[in-house]
């Protein structure tokens, strides 16, 4: 990896490239600082430092954001919604004819639900800027703050739709940023800013572990973290790359005095088809009935119980709703992105077949079986990645935002193992040496 990128910056465009996109984070992370109109800084850093800043109901959304939504920064809401208005339109193309036949259309389709996206992703930030702006009024932003009562010191109609409206245009401005480094950086744009944000939470993150460790003045549990984090890191690794690769062999066809086809290749059906989705989708499940809880009045059987068995990440119940939702979702959402049967019809019109399979009918059971066989473990693998904050919240004492654990190290391996290889494929363009070397 290191050596890839040792070769980019010695080719110039590439050069010019990785400068621009770090120039760019740059200008992301000095957004994350910048606080909005309206808001009392100095009594917001007073409840980050006294409440447990990525602990609670906001801590997901925090992490995407790299700690700027508990900040209350222009960059607050940072590209959660764009990511959640991605797989709203990812999902809604399986149920709505209009947006799959817009998929099939090319990159014209494409660039038409690309700026559907955007348009929900506006929409979007203004429901949880005003969800946060009236989160942070109430005081619930921060439980257990002397003064977070004091966090919106004026309470006015004009000065919460400023702070609606700075936000927004905090978002429009990040997704543009992410198209920026897409276009005229090294690609990846909104994945790349993903990976920033929570990388960027990760030495306050270790640093808290060492400073609440007792041996050896914190050192060893420091040093236990960061071994941990190897190993999870080559696991990820091992388990993202691997794959089930199907042959597929195409039957040679005559068409005048040239044959076509007549060659074999292979469908990689990955083990964690699904990536990183069903633990967002989980995390954001169990996120709604304890929002519902805090705020809600009266003491109510049903409140009681929530707050008793749905909010502690280390409850027994929240454990297992939470691994038996991230193993349904790697389901669901594997079984609406993969339709085997478009596959199978694709490979007959072209003259493909599996060898030993049918055309046709029996090609996409195959597939439908090998699929379903494949992404047992790919759910059990992700319920257990996400389980490891649980894990160190009983044995170090860390947050349930652990830097390790769960969704952060999924996508902090996911992104950068993609950027290295767009990396190496624009080498190769450049300096193909071919049958020389």
């Amino acid at each position: 990896m290191l050596t890839a990128f040792a070769r980019a910056f010695k080719t110039p465009d590439l050069r010019k490239k990785l400068l621009f996109t770090l120039g760019i984070v740059v200008v992301y992370r000095i957004g994350t600082h910048v606080p909005i109109p309206g808001v009392d800084y100095t009594a917001v850093q007073q409840c980050v430092k006294e409440a447990s800043a990525n602990q609670g109901l906001f801590g997901l959304v925090n992490m995407f954001s790299g700690g700027a939504l508990l900040q209350i920064t222009i960059f607050a809401l940072g590209i959660m919604p764009y990511i959640t208005a991605s797989i709203i339109l990812q999902l809604l193309t399986v149920v709505i004819p209009r947006l799959e036949a817009l998929k099939k259309e090319g990159q014209a389709g494409t660039a038409k639900i690309t700026q559907y996206t955007r348009y929900l992703t506006v929409a979007l930030a203004i429901l949880q800027g005003t969800g946060l702006v009236a989160t942070a009024r109430s005081g619930a932003l921060f439980q257990g703050c002397q003064v977070a009562g004091q966090i919106v010191p004026d309470r006015s109609i004009f000065s919460t739709i400023v702070m609606v409206i700075t936000m927004t245009a905090g978002t429009a401005v990040v997704m543009w940023l992410g198209e920026l480094i897409t276009d005229r950086g090294i690609g990846n744009g909104m994945s790349i800013l993903m990976f920033i944000s929570i990388a960027a939470t990760f030495p306050s993150a270790l640093w808290a572990i060492k400073k609440q460790g007792t041996l050896a003045g914190g050192w060893i549990e420091f040093g236990t973290v960061i071994a941990v984090g190897l190993v999870m890191v080559g696991l990820v690794v091992f388990v993202e790359q691997a794959q089930r690769r199907i042959p597929v062999q195409y039957a040679k066809r005559m068409i005048g005095r040239r044959s076509y086809g007549g060659t074999s290749t292979y469908i990689p059906l990955k083990v964690n088809q699904a990536g990183v989705i069903p633990v967002i989708f989980a995390s954001s499940l169990l996120y709604i009935p304890a929002l519902i809880a805090q705020f809600s009045s009266g003491t109510s059987g049903w409140k009681t119980w929530i707050e008793a068995n749905l909010v502690k990440g280390d409850h027994p119940i929240y454990i297992s709703m939470y691994f038996l939702l991230i193993v349904f979702f790697a389901f669901f959402y594997v079984a609406i992105s993969f339709n085997p049967e478009e596959v199978a019809d694709n490979m007959k019109k072209y003259g493909g077949f599996i060898p030993g399979i049918r055309a046709g009918r029996p090609t996409a059971e195959y597939l439908s079986y090998v699929l379903n066989r494949i992404t047992w473990p790919g759910s059990l693998y992700l319920g257990l990645i996400a389980l490891v904050p649980t894990m160190a919240l009983v044995g170090f004492g860390a947050n349930q935002n652990f830097p390790f654990g769960g969704t952060s190290i999924l996508i902090i391996v996911g992104v950068g193992l993609e950027t290295v290889k767009q990396i190496e494929s624009q080498l190769q363009q450049r300096n193909y040496e071919g049958f020389l070397r």
